[in-house]
């Protein structure tokens, strides 16, 4: 595999977990699409280090768990939003 795109892949699980990030606030971070970021993760990372890839694994666990609730603020807030008379 590519130096690069190993270190590519070691950098954005570091910082998945270091962070709590998902998927795409990684690709925002690192300059990458989503697709890429996962790709990364799924088949790159066990090859190189199966303890990070676990511990990606969990973040990503953890923030599928919790997507719902992610959705459902974004939701609020733009109805809150929408409620609000403009201001002159």
């Amino acid at each position: 595999m590519n130096q690069a795109i190993e270190r590519r892949a070691i950098r954005a699980a570091e910082y998945i977990v270091a962070n709590g990030a998902t998927v795409r606030q990684a690709a925002r971070v690192l300059g990458v699409s989503k697709s890429t970021v996962h790709k990364d993760m799924e088949l790159r990372l066990p090859r190189l280090s199966a303890a990070l890839s676990r511990e990606v694994a969990s973040v990503f666990a953890r923030n599928k768990a919790e997507r719902h609730l992610r959705g459902g603020e974004a939701t609020r807030r733009r109805y809150a939003q929408m409620k609000r008379p403009e201001r002159e």
